[in-house]
């Protein structure tokens, strides 16, 4: 299981940190790994995704899950940017995110505007200040718009499940259900509950999913 940079409890070294179309981290970690399976879950399955598209038939995997990635950046990120998600989940990450942007600012001062890191109360905001810039992106709408994973779904040529439940609050159900333009070795699976990567009440049904899909001969 890989962390993404400044994910694993010790701040990276570079000026980058990590992001959800990172997909060049995932090519070096797959190829370094000599992987045949592969599994994403949230950020993880977005880029993986992605990955899978963007390499195509070149992409060394036998098969790969996806589970509660959210597809579109731009649906998920205004989702969590109103009403309950953003007093609950919106402000649980950007705490965590704020520390490790103004830690990476000691290490490298001038990368971004501290005062906007600090007053950064939505994603989109936080984004627009750090994500974006940091990465090569013109702003956060331009970053959610070229690291979304949905438009790649149709270059996929692995055997692929993609798990996604309708009440995921990352990610809206109208905009879920519009994902649908897949070809054949794409498996859509979109129950109706679930939540974001936890399918309580289904002991270990996900793990059982997971697993077994990625057995099939």
């Amino acid at each position: 299981m890989p962390h993404f940079r400044g994910c694993s409890g010790e701040l990276n070294r570079l000026p980058r940190a990590y992001h959800s179309g990172d997909t060049d981290e995932i090519d070096w970690i797959l190829r370094r790994l000599e992987a045949r399976y592969a599994a994403g879950v949230s950020l993880g399955g977005n880029v993986l995704l992605k990955w899978l598209g963007e390499r195509g038939g070149a992409a060394a995997l036998e098969r790969a899950v996806a589970v509660s990635a959210p597809v579109d950046l731009a649906a998920a990120g205004n989702a969590l940017d109103r009403g309950f998600n953003r007093r609950v989940y919106t402000r649980m990450f950007l705490r965590t995110l704020r520390r490790k942007s103004l830690d990476k600012l000691e290490r490298h001062p001038g990368l971004y505007d501290a005062a906007r890191v600090r007053a950064a109360s939505t994603l989109r905001e936080f984004d627009d200040v750090v994500t974006a810039p940091l990465h090569g992106f013109r702003d956060a709408d331009d970053y959610w718009a070229r690291a979304s994973a949905a438009p790649w779904l149709k270059a996929i040529r692995v055997r692929t499940l993609v798990i996604n439940a309708r009440n995921d609050p990352f990610l809206p159900e109208s905009t879920l259900l519009r994902v649908n333009d897949v070809p054949r070795n794409v498996v859509l699976e979109f129950p109706r509950t679930g939540g974001h990567a936890g399918f309580p009440g289904r002991k270990d049904w996900l793990a059982r999913r997971v697993l077994g899909f990625l057995s099939e001969s």
